[in-house]
Formats: C-alpha cells, structure tokens, sequence
C-alpha cells in the first residue's frame, strides 16, 4: 500500500485531482456567462430524442451555480485537511493507519483489563467459563473461521478443531503454541524420486495400514519403499509424529482425502501448509482466549464423559 502514497501513483493521483478540480471550475465559469436579453429566446441545440423532444440552451439557475461554487470550495478545503492531493500532505495530519491504531488504542483500553484477567487462568479453566467462551468465539469467527469454518470442522486442507486429532498435539500448551507461533507443514514431494509405480504402491501400503480396500500386491511392494522412506515422518508403525505435524494415516482421518487417487496426488505432489502466527497481531491476552476457545471444542465437559 505504500506504492500508493510515494512515487509515480502519488504523483498521478494529484495530478488528476488538480486537473479535475480546474477542469470543473472552467466549465462552471463558461456555463455561468450564458444571459439572456430580455425578449431573447434560448437557442435551440441541434439535439432531437423521441422526434420532438429537444434541447435549449438556457443559463444555469443561479442558485444551482451557487451550489455548485460551495461544492468545489468544500473539495478543495477537505483535500487540504485530509490526504487527497498525496504529494503535499494534509493539514490534520490525518492517515487511516492513524485512526486504526487510536481505535485499537481505545478498544485495548476498555476491554483490555478484561482479557488480562482471563490471561492469568489456565487454558483448560477459561474454557469451560461462558463469558471467555463468547469471547473466544468472537475472536474465532473474526480471524479463523476462513479456514477452519463457522463450525470449526474444517475443509479439504484445514484441520477440523472439534475431534481428538491433532497433528502437533491437543493439549492447551500445544494448542497456545500453534495459534501464537503458527504451523509450517511440509510433505516432501516423492513423485519424481519414486516414480508412477512405486508412488501407487505406497499409497496402497497407506490404503492397508488404514484398513481401507486396497491392492494387495502392490501394498507389499510399497511397505519396503514406506519402511526405508516414509518412516522417518509418520513411523513405522505409520501413527505419525506430533513434533514434526506428520498425521496419523492409520486412522479414518485425512486432512486431504482418503482416496487412492488423492492419496497418490499427495505422494507425488507433496502437501505444503501453512498456519499463520497470531501473537504479534492479537496480542498475548487474546491469543490465550483463543487458544481457550479452540480447546475447549474438543475438551467439553461433554465430550469428556462419553
């Protein structure tokens, strides 16, 4: 956005306000010289619409001209107040970064003491408190539920928050850890190394370990491949590693899909996801907030005594 407060874009921006303010003046004045003698009829514009419907030539009504003079008087005042001609600043001294922070600023000081309260709880107790979760729940659906969805349940590559599967771990440590410092996962692309048979194989060996239906020749050749490649992420016994986000794949759930095709489109291909860091932007009372909300999706005292 700086692009268009310096440079070419801040020149071309003033010019074309300076422009149209004279352009508007010079109109008015030629438009505000058009008088009529008495007796004298308007001239009539070669314009015809409908057959008989045409034009005259009569002077601008005065009080209109007036209206018109105060209009550009007040363009002229408010660009000197505020940044419309961006080459010479403004009066006020004024900038929308400006006014956001004075916002934030005022916000923070209403409702900041009343994070800081909840800040000092543990995780797992302002979950289960009905004003923090409202709060919570405020701040999900503004910064996370384009990706993780109004319901929390995710989408075809977004985690869904609400089940007991986490890929770098559900307890509230790990849950504060991934909103304030974000997640970058990353599965290696296998498709040129393995090649098209190979990569199958390995996907089938992925279908067996899932109890899913499956190729049973190739799921043999592809555990060699999964044993000397695979296992370094997910294990050997293919229950993944939470230290470095590889998901479990012999569970029901695939951030992807479950299917062969996709399960080859992964292998060959690779993943690359990324979850955004928080803290810098919400701030450490928030994030904990959040990160209350988020636990306690999967944490309920109902979910608890199932």
């Amino acid at each position: 956005m700086t692009d268009f407060y310096s440079g070419f874009w801040g020149v071309f921006i003033t010019v074309i306000v300076i422009v149209s303010l004279i352009w508007l003046g010079v109109l008015l004045k030629s438009q505000a010289v058009i008088k009529l003698k008495k007796g004298e009829k308007a001239e009539v514009i070669n314009h015809k619409w409908d057959g008989d419907l045409q034009e005259y030539n009569n002077p601008l009504p005065g009080w209109w001209l007036t209206l018109f003079v105060l209009t550009i008087v007040f363009a002229v005042g408010y660009l000197a107040l505020y940044p419309g001609l961006v080459l010479f600043g403004n009066a006020k001294g004024w900038t929308s970064a400006g006014q956001l922070k004075q916002e934030v600023a005022k916000a923070d000081a209403k409702y900041g003491p009343i994070y800081d309260k909840y800040a000092k709880l543990p995780i797992a107790q302002v979950s289960q408190d009905k004003e923090a979760r409202e709060m919570g729940q405020r701040l999900f659906y503004t910064y996370c539920i384009q990706c993780h969805g109004a319901d929390a349940r995710g989408a075809k590559g977004f985690p869904n928050l609400t089940d007991a599967d986490w890929l770098y771990g559900g307890t509230s440590e790990k849950i504060l850890e991934t909103i304030e410092k974000g997640r970058h996962g990353q599965m290696p692309a296998f498709g040129a190394a393995f090649g098209e048979e190979k990569v199958r194989d390995v996907a089938n060996y992925v279908l067996q370990i899932a109890g899913k239906p499956h190729n049973e020749l190739r799921a043999s050749r592809g555990q060699a491949t999964f044993q000397q490649v695979c296992v370094a992420c997910h294990g050997a016994d293919g229950k993944g590693n939470k230290d470095v986000g590889a998901p479990n794949l012999t569970d029901k759930i695939w951030l992807y899909g479950g299917a062969e095709a996709t399960i080859v489109e992964t292998v060959t291909n690779g993943r690359n996801n990324v979850m955004p860091a928080w803290k810098d932007f919400l701030g450490d009372s928030k994030v904990h907030l959040l990160a209350a909300y988020v636990y306690g999706l999967s944490n309920t005292p109902d979910a608890a005594a199932k």
